[in-house]
């Protein structure tokens, strides 16, 4: 005797899932550092220096702030700029 089981996955509620999961663990990726420096802001979001002083370092709106001679970012308001700044992109 043969049996079929069948499997039905409600898709809204796999990608919310997926997507609750993947913050969570971004939370805890950044939860390490309190402060990005440009090359970790570089690392993080796969661009290039040039790239990044190019486009958005600059932006009065950036979340930047210059201890020395060093430039540290905090994570969380940056990756909010970096998400909003993107969405920008998308639009023009």
């Amino acid at each position: 005797m043969n049996s079929l089981i069948t499997v039905s996955i409600d898709k809204a509620e796999m990608e919310r899932l997926v997507q609750k999961e993947i913050k969570a663990q971004i939370q805890e990726i950044n939860a390490d550092l309190i402060f990005w420096d440009l090359k970790e802001l570089c690392r993080r979001t796969c661009m290039s220096r040039s790239f990044i002083l190019e486009r958005f370092f600059y932006h009065p709106d950036f979340p930047k702030y210059k201890v020395g001679t060093k430039w540290l970012m905090p994570p969380k308001e940056t990756e909010e700029f970096l998400s909003n700044w993107l969405k920008r992109q998308l639009r023009s």
